[in-house]
């Protein structure tokens, strides 16, 4: 592009140019790839294994500077080729319109002038008497702003519609017509010089010195030019994106995608990615492994309690991934909004046979505890099921906001929850390269009203064979069989200790406390839920008029003579604390549910 953009330039530029340009620099990058991989895993640590000395030493140093640099030039040559696609892409539109203007110029036979002027010939025309006149033709200087008024009657004079004053001039029709060609040429072009700019500026921005040294002051400088990227060619890259589609939809549009197109969104806009159900594990957990340095960062500079809490959780998260563990850790999806959002895979979620989703409760949000505590539940069962079959993935899904306070006597949040768990799942099996995985949705607490609401939905939970309610106030069902996966494949585990399993029902409670409290509460139970088997949320999942099977768990500390408080509700998958309900829920997960230790309902 040129400093001064005609509109014979853009109707002649062709946008095939820069993609090729643009392919040349992907080239470049992806021969600084495998130059950096050769130099890593080739000589420096051939070197490493062989020699130890001074000079090795020395020469370690100067490999690795060798490999920041190939570092270097694969991921700015990369955002060049980004650049100059949407550059192409956003292009494309003016020059559109400017074509189809220009076309409508030809079919009326007006002349386009090199200013972008539009000259029009002259038209009998009849006055108000019937009488034909000449109007003469003329030309339309053509305005990049929206018109104010009619074209033809404001800039070239006052123009009486009635004959016989001195200042009647005739209306040529085509005046009208040439000032419509004239102003859209006009925007079109002021369109695509505004483009240019932008696009110019970040071009220049990555643009580097002679001889530079790249250090890794320099490498740290590479987020803030992937950021100018995405922030100029980000539209170009998300109007692609198909948020509206299935899961399944946006795999085979994720599947159809060229590689060098895939590390686009990978690299410049991995938010985009991250989060989408759809798009294979490895992919999201390289977007949000690249995005998270950046959400840590804006989190960073925001002030108030719940940006430190959030923030203090991601910096817990991205040190666990920077470690090795076994299962390995997926992270498939992160971000800020509402209590914040984490979902972790330990195991591949595509590649196991047996995949098991947990939904936690109460109190749950993106803060330490999420991560020392509730995350190890999901690791918990990934390690206990890996010894029923070590083809195992176990997430923990907290991709909607789980109540924090008295919301927990409310349905909203599982409402709201459902569908989005729901589209997760079908993503799961959208990704999964087994012909028929088996997949456990779990929920616990408030989660498994989650799970239920999920459930009750049409279709079901996608792709879910079993179902697991843990420490379960209810899941807004009176039956198992309403779940959809059939009675045999709903387990329920529920301490005796577990106070959140004894909730009475929001009318027992309401009448028990007008009688005199607690005891007023057993009072109503008796009168108005004669079989002791409704909850809050419906009727008791371990109840025998539930029909669900009930699995074995430890009774839990009592609240007030062992001070338990709510210790019975949360061990049910922590081994050191209860190992048959964990060995229960790993063996549901692993595929071998006829293997439970079972206990009677209530």
């Amino acid at each position: 592009m040129t400093a001064t953009l005609t509109w014979r330039l853009l109707r002649d530029l062709k946008t095939s140019d820069l993609t090729e340009a643009g392919d040349t620099w992907h080239e470049v990058s992806g021969r600084s790839a495998a130059d950096r991989v050769r130099v890593d895993r080739a000589m420096s640590a051939k070197l490493r294994e062989t020699q130890e000395s001074d000079s090795a030493e020395a020469a370690l140093g100067r490999l690795r500077r060798l490999s920041r640099n190939f570092q270097y030039l694969q991921t700015e040559c990369g955002l060049v080729r980004t650049a100059l696609n949407g550059l192409a892409g956003d292009l494309a539109e003016p020059q559109n319109q400017l074509k189809r203007a220009l076309a409508d110029a030809a079919a009326l036979n007006f002349t386009v002038h090199e200013d972008g002027s539009v000259s029009y010939p002259a038209a009998e025309v009849e006055d108000a008497t019937g009488t034909k006149q000449e109007a003469p033709g003329g030309k339309s200087q053509g305005s990049s702003r929206l018109p104010l008024e009619p074209p033809g009657l404001g800039s070239q004079g006052q123009q009486s519609l009635y004959p016989g004053y001195s200042g009647f001039k005739p209306v040529n029709p085509n005046a009208a017509k040439a000032q419509d060609v004239a102003d859209r040429i006009a925007r079109a072009v002021r369109s695509a010089g505004e483009i240019d700019a932008r696009y110019a500026k970040t071009l220049n921005g990555l643009r580097a010195e002679k001889g530079l040294d790249v250090t890794a002051a320099t490498l740290r400088d590479v987020a803030r030019d992937t950021a100018d990227v995405r922030s100029t060619a980000g539209m170009h890259l998300a109007e692609d994106v198909p948020e509206d589609k299935s899961p399944a939809e946006r795999k085979k549009w994720w599947d159809g995608l060229a590689d060098e197109q895939r590390q686009e969104y990978l690299k410049v806009a991995p938010d985009l990615i991250g989060g989408l159900d759809g798009i294979p594990a490895v992919a999201r957990d390289e977007a949000n492994r690249n995005y998270l340095p950046v959400l840590i960062d804006e989190l960073a500079r925001r002030d108030g309690d719940d940006a430190r809490t959030k923030l203090d959780a991601l910096r817990v998260i991205q040190g666990k991934l920077s470690e090795s563990s076994h299962p390995p850790m997926f992270l498939l999806g992160i971000g800020d909004e509402g209590n914040g959002r984490a979902i972790v895979s330990y195991g591949n979620p595509d590649a196991s046979r047996h995949v098991a989703a947990y939904v936690p409760g109460l109190g749950t949000k993106l803060n330490n505890d999420f991560v020392t505590d509730t995350m190890k539940r999901a690791e918990h069962t990934a390690i206990g099921a890996g010894e029923v079959d070590p083809s195992v993935a176990s997430i923990i899904w907290l991709g909607y906001d789980a109540p924090q306070n008295v919301d927990v006597m409310a349905k909203g949040d599982a409402q709201r929850g459902a569908p989005a768990y729901n589209e997760f799942m079908a993503g799961i099996s959208a990704t999964n390269a087994n012909e028929d995985p088996h997949v456990t949705a779990i929920g616990h607490s408030y989660g498994s009203l989650t799970v239920g609401t999920a459930a009750k939905q049409s279709g079901g939970i996608p792709g879910v064979d079993d179902v697991i309610l843990l420490g379960s106030p209810g899941v807004d069902a009176q039956k198992a069989t309403e779940l959809g996966v059939g009675k045999e494949h709903v387990f329920v585990g529920a301490a005796d200790n577990d106070p959140v399993t004894h909730l009475p029902t929001k009318g027992e409670s309401a009448l028990g406390w007008a009688l005199g409290g607690p005891v007023g509460v057993e009072v109503g139970r008796d009168l108005f839920d004669q079989g002791n088997d409704d909850v809050y949320f419906g009727k008791d999942p371990a109840s025998e008029a539930f029909g669900a099977q009930r699995f074995q768990v430890d009774d839990g500390p009592r609240m007030v003579r062992d001070i338990g408080l709510f210790g019975a509700h949360s061990q049910y998958f922590t081994p050191e604390l209860d190992d048959v309900s964990a060995d229960n829920i790993a063996t549901i997960v692993g595929g071998r549910p006829e293997d439970i230790v079972r206990e009677k309902h209530r």
